[in-house]
């Protein structure tokens, strides 16, 4: 399978392997493995990345669209989109935060990929774009502007299939941090060993709120923070966490 995980010190590292330009694969079970992160409660942190340096995803394998025989019979109908809308979401609800390693250009259903993700970090290589309109496909606008809130300037990338280049996302807020290609996974896994460090429970219970949110009014919102806050404050380790602070120690967790 063209996906590869591997966990140590309480870090999922997730890495597209489809090379040449890591282009979405059908039997890609991206729901599969980031559902499972959600069983393993020794996961605390991912990071999603690619191998290579020629793109991060470039989006739908358009070769493989135009070598399709047109006698075989068409898949049955809403299949593949049903399953790039699982994909999708089994990353943007995945139980722990995903950190976002872009190794390069991240283009259509690569950057609605990324754009699941909780925040990027991205290579000096990076790029990001919905090239679709150029290859007749539409599609990937609406994940843009969940990175992208100048909704003119998605619409204007989308009609010309123009890029950014991984400094323009930074100054639009789009990314993080934009590092040199060879520091690309250290970055990543300084914040993965940072978000790692702290109260298991807590971190999931912070991700569940913040993706429960992200469409909610301030009222509802907050609303929703204090039910996390109070399963959470009845916890061991929120009872570890304000004693350490009070004696001036780190916590010891026990993800209980």
């Amino acid at each position: 399978m063209p996906i590869h995980v591997d966990i140590k010190d309480h870090i999922a590292v997730v890495t597209l392997d489809n090379p040449p330009v890591n282009a979405l694969a059908p039997d890609w079970d991206v729901m599969g493995i980031f559902d499972s992160l959600a069983d393993n409660l020794d996961v605390r942190v991912a990071v999603l990345t690619a191998t290579g340096d020629r793109a991060f995803c470039a989006g739908a394998d358009i070769k493989a669209r135009a070598n399709r025989d047109p006698d075989a019979p068409p898949p049955p109908s809403g299949t593949g989109n049903r399953r790039m809308r699982e994909m999708l979401y089994s990353i943007q609800e995945c139980a722990v935060p995903v950190i976002g390693a872009i190794n390069g250009p991240a283009l259509g259903g690569g950057l609605a990929l990324a754009a699941s993700c909780d925040y990027l970090i991205a290579s000096e290589k990076a790029t990001f774009g919905l090239p679709e309109i150029d290859v007749g496909l539409l599609g990937g606008a609406r994940h843009f502007m969940r990175l992208l809130t100048n909704w003119g300037l998605v619409r204007r990338l989308h009609y010309t299939a123009e890029r950014l280049s991984a400094r323009e996302a930074l100054e639009l807020g789009m990314v993080v941090k934009v590092v040199p290609h060879d520091q690309l996974m250290e970055a990543a896994m300084e914040d993965a060993r940072l978000i790692a460090s702290k109260m298991p429970l807590g971190i999931r219970l912070a991700k569940e709120s913040l993706h429960m949110i992200e469409n909610m009014d301030v009222k509802n919102g907050y609303r929703f923070e204090q039910t996390r806050t109070a399963i959470l404050t009845k916890t061991e380790d929120a009872a570890e966490a304000r004693k350490a602070f009070v004696e001036r120690r780190p916590p010891e967790f026990t993800g209980r």
